[in-house]
């Protein structure tokens, strides 16, 4: 693999886990992303702005929108089979019922910061009725918006993610290669006591002679470093610290959201 391999770095030249010899199992598809998964693309608008002591209002700002769409924009408003899992519930993911409900859900999914998820699915909606107007003539719209929180490196209470942000997110989605780490939703993120935020990894599944493609993107927040586990070993208690924070200790708590996409049928007639 050279250099510029998608599955050694990213398109900024951020290195992949992949970079540093770590064995994994099975087989990516070329970009070892989600949006090796056809149709699917994801979009980023990052706001970091400011240092310092938090003012409310003003910074620091470290945040952004995260944007997936399911299926390109001309056909955002066909269904796809859809299902949802909450292992503890506390994460708020707007659109759930109606997946619950039908198995299905339309529209792009936007992953944010807690306070800004009314937000960005609200920004969803206004988007849909700029570039795909039809959509939503003669039907309504309950697009996923999803959220982790960032108040610990970001001025969460200024508010500062926009509509027009939301709409940046979403019209720069793109497939192939994309960017990892602290870039839109997961700009403020920290996971076991290091700077964490959006990953996305996918794997070519064989089943019965036919190849699908399996592709995740995860808004990593959560962990303490103590239960940092790396193909199997325990190796956060040998990582040095200082940890992400200093001060007094926040207790454990956290949370990830993981969209999971895939081209394989879901019921015979597909």
């Amino acid at each position: 693999m050279s250099r510029s391999d998608p599955h050694l770095r990213t398109p900024s030249g951020k290195s992949r886990l992949r970079s540093f010899n770590i064995a994994l199992d099975g087989t990516p598809g070329r970009f070892n992303a989600i949006t090796d998964v056809p149709g699917v693309a994801v979009g980023y608008t990052t706001l970091i702005a400011g240092g310092g002591p938090l003012q409310v209002g003003i910074g620091p700002v470290r945040t952004g929108v995260t944007a997936i769409l399911p299926r390109p924009v001309g056909e955002l408003a066909t269904p796809v089979f859809a299902g949802v899992f909450s292992q503890n519930g506390n994460g708020e993911l707007t659109g759930t019922h109606i997946i619950e409900e039908t198995g299905a859900f339309n529209l792009p999914v936007t992953i944010t910061n807690t306070h800004s998820c009314g937000l960005t699915r609200d920004g969803t909606l206004r988007w849909m009725s700029r570039v795909l107007p039809a959509a939503l003539d003669s039907a309504w719209g309950l697009p996923v918006a999803a959220e982790t929180y960032d108040g610990f490196l970001n001025d969460i209470n200024g508010h500062h993610v926009s509509f027009e942000h939301v709409a940046s997110a979403l019209d720069g989605a793109t497939d192939g290669a994309i960017e990892e780490g602290s870039v839109g939703g997961g700009t403020g993120m920290i996971s076991f006591g290091f700077k964490a935020g959006s990953g996305t990894a996918s794997r070519i599944v064989e089943w019965q002679d036919r190849s699908y493609m399996l592709g995740v993107f995860v808004q990593a927040n959560f962990g303490k470093r103590r239960n940092f586990t790396i193909r199997g070993r325990h190796v956060g208690p040998e990582l040095a610290e200082p940890a992400i924070r200093e001060g007094t200790p926040r207790a454990e708590k956290g949370s990830i959201i993981a969209v999971v996409a895939t081209d394989a049928p879901f019921l015979p007639h597909q």
